[in-house]
């Protein structure tokens, strides 16, 4: 019998407009490739396309505060389950460990929301961000909280690691680093890219319901393309990205060569055509997709300290790293214009996603702990006593607070 997995989601993945989607889309390729029947579960209305032209899942709308997914869970009686971030996990944890308590529950944070959220906070109000001022945010309260009542956390970057590990301290099964999961790249797609010399201007690419990557738009149009373009008159910056708002739209000015195209239907083909991608991310989480796509197309890119972060270990990097925008004016300018530095850059990012985003390698490190986690999963969550004391205290207050809501629909 086909192993049962179940994928809880708030909102259906879309791998064509997110890193997100393409990473929750890795992880149900994983236990796909491991013949487990996928079950993808939302609250969702609508589902994306690109679900349904993923075979061998199975699609179900489930309902927040009501007593339907108890029996759907029962019913299905999952080996596993796994929460899509960790509001998720908030609203459907307790429900799960009532109803499937020995299902093995696995948390992918995608990225620290919290940590974003704080960088994001510390940007508003003109101020260095600091690790003191992420430890007092109610968000990363409740999402390390979620990290202790699951049996397994899925961490993206190891910045993220770096700053979990002495919060999660004592139970080190609890975290595991498992970035990007990715083909190698051969010499057979090298062989397919254009070269320096067939491509042609700059690109910017990012969903537009992703506050950095606007932010990141607005530095680019405001302080960044001006003094790139007064290098290079004859150049144009496109700009692509799903559900990007207006104020974006309007930033649209052909005569000074800054390009709003919106979605972006395949993305190879921008990205193949560019000569360098223009990341100016002042704040974020994780691993940023624009950045690991530039280099699995061979595209150079020049970013921050924030967009570079736990993207490439001690590995040199794909083009340009600068924060300040004139300097990274400059870099963009000489990478465009250098032939020498632009191929270098290339060959930094072919290393980066064969040595740090490894299938192979990341498949096998999630194999091992899955193996550990269901040869002994009592004595597991045993160790973990302040995930049963939170698990305990947060399934009473949710789970009244839930039914309580569910009787408030009712009598409306």
């Amino acid at each position: 019998m086909k192993k049962q997995v179940l994928v809880i989601a708030l909102n259906w993945p879309a791998p064509n407009f997110t890193a997100a989607g393409v990473r929750l889309f890795q992880l149900i390729d994983f236990f796909k490739q491991r013949n487990c029947q996928i079950t993808l579960a939302s609250t969702a209305e609508e589902h994306s396309n690109d679900i349904s032209n993923n075979g061998g899942i199975n699609r179900v709308k489930i309902q927040l505060n009501h007593d339907s997914f108890d029996t759907f869970v029962q019913e299905l009686d999952p080996q596993i389950v796994l929460f899509d971030r960790f509001t998720a996990e908030e609203q459907f944890g307790w429900r799960v460990a009532e109803q499937a308590p020995q299902a093995i529950r696995i948390l992918d944070t995608e990225d620290l929301h919290s940590l974003r959220a704080s960088r994001a906070e510390a940007i508003k109000d003109n101020n260095n961000f600091t690790i003191t001022q992420w430890l007092q945010s109610d968000k990363t309260k409740r999402e390390v909280a979620s990290i202790y009542r699951s049996d397994l956390s899925l961490i993206i970057s190891d910045y993220e690691m770096q700053i979990l590990r002495p919060i999660v301290h004592g139970h080190k099964r609890l975290l595991l680093q498992l970035p990007f999961m990715l083909n190698p790249i051969d010499q057979n797609k090298i062989d397919s890219w254009r070269t320096f010399e067939e491509r042609y201007d700059f690109l910017f690419i990012g969903f537009g319901g992703h506050a950095p990557n606007v932010d990141a738009i607005v530095q680019l149009k405001t302080k960044i393309w001006p003094l790139i373009r007064n290098k290079l008159p004859q150049s144009e910056l496109n700009i692509y990205g799903a559900n990007l708002p207006q104020h974006v739209y309007q930033m649209h000015q052909a005569k000074d060569g800054f390009i709003v195209k919106g979605w972006a239907r395949e993305v190879s083909e921008v990205m193949g055509k560019a000569r360098v991608l223009l990341a100016p991310l002042r704040y974020g989480a994780g691993i940023k997709g624009k950045l690991v796509d530039a280099m699995q197309y061979g595209t150079p890119s020049v970013t921050t300290k924030i967009g570079a972060e736990s993207m490439h270990e001690n590995l040199a990097w794909n083009g340009c790293v600068e924060d300040d925008p004139e300097e990274f004016a400059q870099a963009a300018v000489e990478l465009y214009q250098n032939r020498k530095k632009w191929l270098e850059a290339q060959k930094n990012g072919i290393v980066i996603v064969n040595t740090v985003y490894d299938k192979k390698v990341s498949s096998q490190r999630l194999e091992s702990i899955l193996k550990h986690l269901e040869g002994d999963l009592t004595a597991h969550r045993t160790k973990n006593f302040i995930g049963s004391l939170l698990r305990h205290q947060t399934m009473q207050g949710t789970k009244y607070l839930s039914k309580w809501i569910q009787e408030k629909n009712v009598k409306h």
